[in-house]
């Protein structure tokens, strides 16, 4: 068990978290290993986060990724978002979305309101 718990605030700390981390990570559940995995991970989150942040995604990107997973086509996107050149200039980066547009690819390909909210200020 590491000695004692606490804000990892250097690249050696956080080191050492995740060895630690790895080394009880099949940890029984209720026992004290179990206990630190459950701060651990917390720990290294908290330090990830501060210090490795994850950018939001592009929404344009998620609407291509989702078209393709689901083996759409940009037409397919016409009923929601309008004309072939719209879509196109939409999924160009050439127009912006509209909430219509995104309530309906919410709908239709599944992505959440959050992909699209938090690149707005």
């Amino acid at each position: 068990m590491i000695k004692s718990l606490k804000l990892l605030k250097t690249e050696a700390e956080y080191n050492t978290a995740i060895k630690r981390t790895i080394e009880i990570f099949h940890a029984e559940e209720g026992t004290p290993e179990s206990d630190e995995l459950d701060i651990l991970l917390l720990l290294v989150k908290d330090y990830e986060d501060r210090h490795y942040p994850i950018s939001a995604p592009d929404p344009i990107e998620v609407i291509k990724l989702k078209l393709e997973e689901k083996g759409l086509k940009q037409k397919d996107l016409e009923s929601i978002i309008g004309s072939k050149g719209y879509v196109s200039q939409v999924l160009s980066g050439k127009k912006e979305l509209t909430l219509k547009m995104v309530k309906g690819l919410h709908l239709y390909l599944g992505i959440s309101a959050d992909i699209f909210l938090a690149g707005t200020k």
